[in-house]
């Protein structure tokens, strides 16, 4: 259950530097994305690790990518002191593509989830160099809905911010001063020109988190939700099968058993 601000601030902090050193690590890599999601995690591995121990990784993608977004990532960096590094993907995506003999531009899901592969192989290639764990950027409200990609940037070592529904991190980050402006800006994983979370999701991210947090939290039924949201049941009911639908992105890949 969230609880005060700077007490999930603490925890988190906790939670980072205990999972560092457990695994012998030197310290920690993030993606920067210009995110709000980012944005937190970043500054509270900071807080629990100190700015020496925290690399930051741009991964931006040329013509794809807004302005923004990459200055908004270099900002963060530059106000929490961290080393960063800008590895734009472009080519490589177009190197995957040239490849695959079936690779269709036009199969935008397809396409983006192999942009967040590519980014995950990117901040293991310098986990693996430097001797890092990689932190995800992943809340919960996207965990649930099953809003990441398989082995992209779900694939991580940590993360703090999966016990945090959106509107939770928002709040939090507004707490340790992020920029107002990056917490404001409408949510993207960037994967292609004009794309949106909300968008995509079809539902706002204020409007999911009090549905899930009945559903999953409070154990509400359906019913019980639209009576108390006073919404229409077709929308409580796409996110129970949304949710159900991507269960397998929350569990371990299965094995028989003999």
């Amino acid at each position: 259950m969230f609880t005060k601000p700077e007490e999930v601030v603490d925890g988190v902090a906790a939670f980072i530097k205990t999972n560092v050193e457990k695994a012998h690590r030197e310290g920690v890599v993030i993606g920067l994305s210009g995110g709000v999601d980012s944005a937190l995690a970043a500054t509270l591995a900071v807080k629990a690790l100190g700015k020496e121990r925290v690399l930051g990784i741009l991964l931006p993608e040329r013509d794809v990518t807004c302005t923004e977004d990459v200055e908004d990532a270099m900002q963060v960096a530059k106000m929490l002191g961290i080393k960063h590094k800008t590895i734009d993907i472009a080519e490589i995506h177009t190197a995957f593509a040239s490849a695959l003999p079936d690779y269709d531009p036009n199969a935008k899901v397809c396409s983006g989830n192999l942009k967040a592969r590519i980014r995950m192989c990117a901040l293991y290639y310098y986990a693996n160099l430097l001797n890092l764990l990689v932190i995800g950027t992943g809340n919960k409200t996207e965990i649930l809905l099953g809003y990441t990609t398989k082995y992209g940037d779900s694939a991580a070592d940590m993360l703090p911010l999966g016990e945090l529904y959106k509107t939770q991190v928002l709040e939090v980050a507004e707490h340790l001063g992020v920029s107002e402006r990056i917490i404001k800006k409408p949510p993207s994983a960037g994967l292609w020109k004009g794309q949106t979370d909300e968008k995509e999701l079809g539902i706002s991210y204020e409007l999911a988190d009090s549905i899930l947090i009945k559903l999953t939290d409070e154990k509400k039924t359906p019913a019980e939700i639209k009576k108390e949201l006073g919404i229409s049941e077709d929308v409580i009911e796409r996110i129970v099968k949304r949710v159900e639908k991507n269960k397998h992105k929350r569990e371990m890949t299965p094995v028989p058993e003999i």
